[in-house]
């Protein structure tokens, strides 16, 4: 345990190990924004596809 919290405090120390936990953070950022614009566009283009087969059914 000793040695994984000397690990942790020398990765922290290190500016390569805080630009790469910036950039990690910066990626779940990006991840999770990518994310919901597949969700909400995917719900905008089923209601559009699902309005489109009632309006051809309808007919």
């Amino acid at each position: 345990m000793k040695k994984l919290m000397t690990m942790t405090r020398q990765f922290r120390d290190d500016e390569n190990g805080a630009a790469m936990v910036e950039y990690t953070i910066l990626l779940g950022i990006i991840t999770v924004a990518v994310i919901a614009t597949v969700v909400l566009v995917g719900g905008w283009v089923s209601t559009k596809w699902t309005n489109l087969y009632a309006a051809i059914s309808a007919h």
